[in-house]
């Protein structure tokens, strides 16, 4: 029990410092760009606005909305891989500030999931945007969308943590990592409904891919405009736990090694 609460503690004592680290991110990202942080909102609509182009002759016979069912899928993909990918190099990347001083290193891969998370919320401009556009019904349910962040942000924090530890002794991970993504993003119905998929990888991609649970949830409180189907709620959020269990174990077997290869 002192363990744990010596933990909590030492997480409050350096909240300060994660804050200023997501600040920098953030200020870092937009630097010197005359748009600033609107390109959170046009990037992700311009996205949308040019695969819709292209897919929507194929797909949009057997989805309704289909701008707003891509946008969805897009957005949390994106917070997913985008924050992971800047977790996955947190430690490198400030290797001379943890040779000097002593912070604890989960605060850098945290650090830039969060900062990915309020990326993500600021982006979501694009969705209502997309959402007055096409008429879609804004419903009561929609005020639920945090717990789905919640989730996609809890299981990234576990998945930024394994990859972190991992390139500091692997350094090719990380361009496994951009494979693996690319192959992540096809095996998720981001721009395709699930249905289309044969039997077999329609099990796998339900099942097996968390994404699945986080997209469905979104898209049914956006949609369909009620609350998900528990199972889904219920996998999204085994998969978040056990995804941050894992991470924070591979992190902190490893951590102490850190200075030994960075």
């Amino acid at each position: 029990m002192n363990i744990w609460k010596l933990r909590i503690d030492t997480f409050f004592h350096y909240t300060d410092l994660i804050k200023e680290l997501v600040s920098r991110d953030l200020k870092l990202k937009y630097r010197r760009s005359f748009l600033g942080y609107l390109w959170s909102i046009l990037n992700p609509l311009l996205i949308m606005i040019i695969m819709t182009m292209v897919f929507s002759r194929m797909f949009n016979r057997n989805i309704e909305n289909y701008a707003v069912y891509l946008i969805i899928g897009r957005t949390l993909f994106d917070f997913m891989t985008n924050s992971t990918s800047q977790a996955m190099v947190s430690i490198r990347t400030n290797y001379a500030l943890i040779k000097k001083v002593y912070i604890p290193k989960y605060v850098f891969p945290l650090a830039k999931v969060t900062s990915g998370m309020v990326d993500c919320v600021f982006s979501l401009g694009a969705l209502l945007i997309v959402m007055i556009f096409t008429r879609t019904p804004l419903s009561p349910y929609f005020l639920l969308f945090p717990f789905v962040i919640l989730q996609v942000y809890i299981f990234s924090c576990g998945l930024g943590f394994f990859l972190a530890q991992g390139v500091v002794f692997f350094r090719d991970l990380q361009y496994i990592y951009k494979a693996v993504t690319t192959a992540w993003m096809y095996l998720t119905p981001i721009f395709y409904p699930v249905e289309q998929l044969p039997e077999q990888l329609q099990w796998l991609v339900i099942h097996v891919n968390p994404l699945y649970a986080y997209i469905a949830q979104f898209r049914t409180l956006v949609l369909d405009r009620t609350f998900p189907e528990p199972w889904l709620v219920v996998a999204g959020c085994v998969w978040a736990v056990a995804m941050m269990l894992f991470g924070m174990i591979t992190f902190k077997r490893s951590q102490d090694k850190f200075i030994l290869y960075i």
